[in-house]
């Protein structure tokens, strides 16, 4: 059983121009993961190796976000997206991730594949509150009434989950 993490309101700060690289299986279990990834978490490579890639997700993150990132990424579709991590000491860093299906030679997925990169403060200013109105739905509701209010969101911006995090 995993030890409870306590999050505590102090940011990790992601070095400018080092790219954080993750690998997974087909279940989210960590198959890969780059020295600066570790170094972000607080995590030795042996903590994080066959461990759910959400052993890094911070409480912040609405639950919607990583539903539509699973369903891009199992019918082979990319997907960017703002996420809070949690480090295992209780911090948290801001990451931009660029999410993609892994394929073999057949076409296959065999995993999936992830680079993030230091975001702009202005850009997490924005998504913070859009998160945290996620998060208060999930809490109060369910995820029907979250993807709902995304939904709503996003149809008044004129753009999809993607286009909103590339514009801003």
């Amino acid at each position: 059983m995993r030890q409870k993490i306590v999050p505590m309101d102090k940011q990790r700060n992601v070095p400018d121009n080092e790219l954080i690289v993750s690998k997974t299986d087909l279940k989210g279990k960590i198959t890969y993961c780059n020295d600066i990834f570790i170094q972000l978490s607080g995590y030795r490579e042996n903590e994080l190796l066959g461990k759910a890639h959400n052993i890094v997700r911070h409480g912040d993150m609405p639950r919607i976000i990583f539903k539509l990132l699973w369903e891009n990424i199992q019918n082979g579709r990319e997907i960017v997206a703002y996420v809070k991590n949690l480090a295992k000491d209780g911090a948290y860093y801001w990451v931009i991730a660029y999410v993609s299906p892994s394929f073999n030679e057949k076409g296959e997925i065999i995993g999936y594949h992830s680079v993030r990169l230091k975001p702009k403060q202005e850009a997490v200013s924005k998504i913070e509150n859009l998160y945290a109105q996620l998060v208060q739905i999930e809490k109060e509701g369910n995820l029907a009434k979250s993807q709902a209010f995304l939904e709503e969101f996003l149809r008044k911006q004129g753009l999809n989950y993607e286009e909103y995090i590339l514009s801003l």
